[in-house]
């Protein structure tokens, strides 16, 4: 809610999320963070920027409060949307790594797949088995006529 009410507020006033960046005495990325809901401005921030846009703090929140000067009211509201947010990354982040093993499992079937067959040469025409490597040595014992009566 605070997310979407500062969008709204900050582009009435005809602001770019740089020039309120500028006046609330923080970075663009900043702005656009609160904007999309992944982050909240403290209750110092949240005050300045009330004063920026020309509204009660109240209209940020989207919530009533009964005076401006109550800080712990908005501190309040301020953790709980802070809460939100560090459910909704903790579950982002357990989906992620779900996707990863799941990812992982058959490529490292793959990678072994491939090594296996790079150790172990099969005969593939006589669906026999590994073929035995006869050395260069062995065949110098051969004699060249042994080879034409065969």
């Amino acid at each position: 809610m605070f997310n979407e009410n500062l969008r709204e507020l900050r582009k009435s006033k005809g602001f770019t999320q740089e020039e309120l960046a500028t006046k609330v005495n923080v970075v663009r990325q900043t702005v656009s963070k609160w904007e999309k809901g992944l982050s909240v401005p403290d209750a110092d921030s949240l005050q300045k920027i009330a004063e920026v846009l020309e509204v009660d703090v109240s209209q940020l929140l989207g919530a009533k409060i009964e005076t401006e000067e109550n800080r712990n009211v908005i501190a309040e509201q301020l953790s709980r949307i802070n809460e939100q947010l560090v459910i909704k990354n903790r579950r982002t982040k357990k989906i992620i790594r779900i996707i990863c093993i799941i990812l992982l499992i058959p490529v490292t079937f793959i990678v072994i797949a491939i090594i296996s067959a790079l150790f172990f040469k099969f005969d593939t025409s006589s669906g026999s088995g590994p073929v035995e490597e006869i050395g260069y040595e062995e065949y110098e014992d051969i004699e060249y006529d042994e080879i034409i009566e065969e």
